[in-house]
C-alpha cells in the first residue's frame, strides 16, 4: 500500500561486477564454494541519475544531541557517491606492521560448544578518492549483520575495522590503522565507521592484510569462520617489505579467507593482482566501480521502524563503569545511520531486534546471560532511580524491562517481513537486480565461505510471484561523469 508514501530509488553509482568464487588446486575445501549463477561475468551496468541527492545528516560524536527527533523527518534518499579515482603514488620510508592495538570491547557471554562462530575483519582504503567506499561500507554493516542473523543456530559474531591508505596514519605503520579489534560491540564498530574520513593515499594491501591477520585476536575455535575483506582501488601490489602474495597466504595458512574488492573495472591493469589477493586465500574477489553504488528504496515501514527503534532504548539498563557511554552511543549511532538514509536507519533497527545485538552494559543482557548478580552490583554506577531500590525491585525492573523489550521486539519483527516483502515486490516492479551491490557482494560471499564450515541460514521471506527481475541495465541511459 503506497497511499501518499514517496518512493524514491536510487542506484547511486553504476556497478561493474565480477564475482568470483577464487580457486586453489591445492585446496580441497574451495571445490566446495560454488560461483553464483548470475554473476560469473563481468556486467557494465548504465547509471540511473538519483531522483534526489539530499545532503547526509551531521556526525554525531557520542555525547552529543541534536536536540530533536531526527527520526520524524528522515531524508528520502542518501547520495552514497565517492569518486576513486585512480590517483596516488608509493611513498618511500620505513614501514613497519600495527603494533598499537586499542583495547577491545567487551564480549557478551563465553562461545560454547556447538555455537556457531564467525570473526570478520574489515579493512577499507581511506585515502582521498574513497568516500564513496566507506559510505556503502556504513550501510553494508547491519545488511551483513541482519544477514547473519539468520543463521542457526544464532552465531557469535565479532567484527573488526582497519583502515589503510590514509596520510593520517603512522608511515611506521605503513599507513595502516587498526580502528577497532574484534568485538561484538556493533555500536562500536558503527561508530567508528562514521568517524573514518579520508585523506592522501600509499595503499599497502599487503600490510593491512598481515596487520588484520597478525595483529588481531582470531578465534581459536577449530570451527570459527574466520574472514577477512579488504576493499581499495589502487594497485595491491604497491607492498614490497610485506607483498600481498605473501600475506595472503599466511592469511589462509592461519584459517582466515580473503575477499578483496576492487574499485575499478574488472579489466584493468590492476585487477589481476586484486583478484590473487583473495585467490591466494581461498576467498571472493568482485569488482566494483569508482562510485561504489548502493540502492537504497523507501518504503511505507521505515518511520514505523525508525520509531521502533527509539522506544526499544528505553528498555536498556545501564550498569558497569562503561554505561553512561555505551548508552549514549546507541542513541548516537540511531541518529548516525538516520541521518545517512532511510535504509540504514531500518537496517539498523532490524540489527537490533537480533540475537547478535547486545550490548555489556546492559543489564537486561547480562542477566539474561547470567554474568552478574543483582547482589554484586556497584550501585553506583546505576541511574539514580535504581541506585534507590532493593535488591528485589531492582530484580523486578530488569524483569519488566526484559519483556517490553520482547513485545517492541516482536513488532520491529512484524514490520521488518512486511518491509522485506515490500521491498521484494518492488525490486521487481522497478527490475532491480540488487545482486550488483555492495552489501550484495559481501553477503553473497560471506554465505558461500559459511557454507564450508556446514553453517546454515533460514529463508528469511517467500519469493514473490512475479517473473524475475532483468538486470539493472535496463533501468535508464547512461550517465557520463556521473
Amino acid at each position: 500500500m503506497k497511499s501518499k508514501q514517496t518512493l524514491s530509488y536510487s542506484f547511486v553509482g553504476a556497478v561493474t561486477l565480477a564475482f568470483i568464487p577464487s580457486y586453489l588446486a591445492c585446496r580441497s575445501q574451495t571445490d566446495a564454494i560454488k560461483p553464483s549463477p548470475d554473476v560469473s561475468t563481468v556486467m557494465e551496468v548504465p547509471v540511473q541519475t538519483p531522483v534526489n541527492t539530499p545532503q547526509t545528516g551531521p556526525l554525531l560524536q557520542t555525547g552529543q544531541s541534536l536536540g530533536v527527533n531526527r527520526f520524524a523527518s528522515m531524508p528520502p534518499v542518501a547520495q552514497v557517491v565517492g569518486g576513486n579515482t585512480l590517483a596516488g603514488s608509493l611513498q618511500s620510508g620505513a614501514v613497519q606492521p600495527v603494533t598499537q592495538v586499542p583495547a577491545a570491547a567487551p564480549v557478551i557471554g563465553s562461545v560454547v560448544s556447538g555455537v556457531n562462530v564467525i570473526d570478520l575483519a574489515i579493512c577499507l582504503d581511506t585515502s582521498g578518492s574513497m568516500d564513496g567506499l566507506i559510505d556503502s561500507a556504513k550501510q553494508t554493516l547491519w545488511a551483513i549483520v541482519n544477514d547473519l542473523a539468520l543463521v542457526e543456530p544464532a552465531p557469535v559474531l565479532r567484527v573488526a575495522l582497519l583502515s589503510f591508505g590514509n596520510d593520517g596514519h603512522s608511515a611506521e605503520n605503513g599507513w595502516v590503522s587498526l580502528d577497532l579489534p574484534l568485538t561484538s560491540d556493533l555500536d562500536a564498530i558503527s561508530e567508528k565507521l562514521f568517524a573514518l574520513s579520508t585523506n592522501g593515499g600509499t595503499e599497502l594491501v599487503g600490510r593491512v592484510v598481515n596487520a588484520a591477520t597478525k595483529d588481531l585476536a582470531w578465534s581459536t575455535n577449530p570451527n570459527a569462520l574466520k574472514l577477512l575483506v579488504v576493499a581499495g582501488n589502487e594497485s595491491a601490489d604497491q607492498d614490497q617489505a610485506f607483498p600481498f602474495r605473501e600475506a595472503s597466504k599466511a592469511a589462509i595458512t592461519a584459517g582466515i579467507m580473503v575477499n578483496s574488492i576492487y574499485c575499478g573495472s574488472a579489466v584493468d591493469e590492476f585487477a589481476a593482482a586484486w583478484r590473487e589477493v583473495s585467490m591466494l586465500a581461498d576467498g571472493h574477489f568482485a569488482s566494483i566501480d569508482k562510485d561504489n553504488g548502493m540502492i537504497v528504496i523507501d518504503t511505507p515501514f521505515d518511520e514505523e521502524l525508525a520509531a521502533l527503534t527509539a522506544s526499544v532504548n528505553g528498555t536498556y539498563v545501564r550498569w558497569g563503569q562503561g554505561g553512561v557511554r555505551g548508552q549514549q552511543n546507541q542513541i548516537t549511532q540511531d541518529l548516525n545511520n538516520g541521518n545517512f538514509n532511510n535504509d540504514a536507519m531500518a537496517q539498523r533497527a532490524m540489527a537490533k531486534n537480533s540475537a547478535l545485538y547486545s550490548c555489556s552494559w546492559d543489564l537486561v543482557d547480562a542477566r539474561k546471560a547470567d554474568q552478574v548478580k543483582v547482589e554484586d552490583l556497584d550501585r553506583q554506577f546505576l541511574s539514580e532511580e535504581l541506585q534507590a531500590m532493593t535488591n528485589e525491585e531492582l530484580e523486578a525492573h530488569i524483569k519488566a524491562k526484559g519483556e517490553e523489550r520482547a513485545k517492541i521486539q516482536a513488532n520491529v519483527a512484524e514490520v521488518a517481513s512486511k518491509r522485506q516483502v515490500w521491498l521484494a515486490e518492488e525490486r521487481m516492479k522497478l527490475q532491480v537486480d540488487d545482486s550488483k551491490s555492495m552489501d550484495r557482494v559481501m553477503r553473497d560471499a560471506i554465505r558461500a565461505q559459511a557454507a564450508t564450515k556446514g553453517i546454515q541460514f533460514k529463508a528469511l521471506i517467500p519469493a514473490p510471484s512475479q517473473e524475475p527481475a532483468t538486470s539493472a541495465t535496463t533501468l535508464a541511459p547512461k550517465v557520463e561523469d556521473c
